[in-house]
């Protein structure tokens, strides 16, 4: 009996239950919410990630990224460490993968410095992935107005309304109709050969759209693209190159402007007393009153009769013209 009854309380029965102490339960409501927090605690927490493990989602953001920057980013990188995280989500189809969310140019670097990344992973679907990426861009100034109205292009090529946009971007919708007037124009192919053009406004890609409307002059402005000189302006330098040939000019037929030309202009007593630079839109003369204490206010005083003086010398010099 003695063993039945060790074997009993052992197993639980009923009677050793309603005899002994019962086990006090955890609220079903409280560990909702430990594990809750046990799970936020795990998104911001910073872990290190093979880069290899880390796939590309969401929108491209950023219209490639100059090779000096890149090497400069490397540099920062091998030198002080990463500082700041790139966000993650668990890859929704592969498990054991990630997608990124924002970081790619860190990501890019480390990738080829072969270095882990540190990244915080936090658990977002589509639309949430989107609103986390257009919230950071809205916090990078480095972000050019071109890779903006791209990502809202981009956004609204996949079905996601203006006034998503709108949130994403932290911009109005007068803006978005803005931005979305130049995204949509260009196809991201002819947008990534162009890069970032951190010089050029809204009003400059306008005057690109404009042009574009006119078919022979989008096939000028993108063969431009493809030619072997093209990489070698910087960003700025190639929307300028396809900028021109779009409006049929030739961009190396183009003459610099000549150099200014300065000289001084002496004095009674052969001491300069004045300095004169001649340039394509015409003459100025300057009179500094450190080299002839005076002689800068007399001028001022008598610069009408003077001029007029000059001016009538100038035409008694003209030839005549012929009487009809």
């Amino acid at each position: 009996m003695a063993r039945k009854g060790i074997l009993s309380t052992a197993l639980g029965s009923p009677a050793a239950s309603a005899g002994g102490p019962k086990p006090k339960m955890m609220p079903r409501g409280a560990v909702g919410a430990l594990q809750s927090s046990l799970s936020k605690l795990q998104e911001s927490a910073v872990q290190e990630i093979d880069a290899a493990l880390i796939d590309d989602a969401g929108y491209e953001d950023r219209l490639g990224l100059d090779g000096a920057a890149l090497n400069q980013l490397k540099e920062s990188l091998r030198t002080y460490g990463q500082q700041v995280p790139v966000l993650l989500r668990p890859h929704p189809k592969a498990p054991g993968r990630f997608e990124i969310v924002y970081g790619r140019r860190r990501l890019m670097a480390l990738r080829e410095l072969g270095l882990p990344v540190k990244a915080m992973v936090r658990q977002l679907d589509d639309h949430a992935l989107v609103m986390a990426q257009g919230q950071e861009n809205t916090s990078r100034l480095d972000l050019s107005f071109i890779e903006k109205a791209s990502f809202a292009a981009q956004l609204q090529n996949d079905g996601y309304d203006r006034p998503t946009i709108a949130a994403a971007l932290s911009i109005d919708l007068p803006m978005v109709s803005r931005m979305l007037k130049v995204g949509t124009a260009f196809e991201l192919p002819f947008l990534r050969a162009i890069g970032s053009a951190p010089g050029v406004g809204r009003d400059r890609w306008m005057m690109l759209v404009k042009l574009f409307q006119d078919p022979a002059a989008r096939a000028r402005a993108i063969t431009r693209t493809h030619r072997p000189d093209f990489t070698t302006y910087d960003s700025d330098g190639r929307f300028e190159a396809v900028l021109t040939h779009a409006q049929g000019v030739s961009q190396e037929v183009k003459a610099p402007p000549a150099p200014p030309k300065s000289r001084a202009l002496p004095g009674s007593n052969g001491a300069a007393v004045a300095g004169i630079k001649t340039t394509a839109k015409g003459i100025t003369l300057t009179i500094s009153g450190k080299d002839t204490p005076g002689f800068d206010a007399w001028f001022d005083e008598n610069a009408e009769e003077i001029m007029a003086e000059l001016h009538g010398r100038w035409q008694k010099d003209q030839p005549e013209q012929p009487e009809d």
